[in-house]
């Protein structure tokens, strides 16, 4: 079964009130890590085998962004981890659009 998160990234600092590029850096990390995401204007949805793999992708997003000169990072993470049945992204806006 996966875990479908929701992640927002805020990097804090950066010399300009636009911080897309960074956002396509952390998106980048995402994509690189092979699990589905869907980005969207406020987060991007991914999903993931478990709960433990979030954490795994949290390090490698603010690592990569640490390597590139953020010093603060802000991440919000919302987590829907449901065991009874099997769910995907596309299932979940299926169910609600009809």
């Amino acid at each position: 079964m996966s875990v479908i998160v929701e992640i927002a990234v805020d990097p804090i600092g950066t010399s300009s009130p636009s911080v897309g590029d960074y956002i396509k850096i952390a998106i980048d990390v995402i994509k690189r890590s092979g699990y589905k995401y869907e980005i969207g204007p406020m987060g991007t949805s991914v999903e993931l085998p478990s709960v433990e793999a979030l954490g795994k992708l949290l390090q490698d997003i603010h690592d990569t962004l640490y390597k590139v000169g953020i010093k603060r990072i802000v991440t919000t993470v919302r987590i829907d981890d449901r065991r009874d049945k099997a769910i995907t992204m596309a299932y979940k806006v299926e169910r609600v659009s009809k």
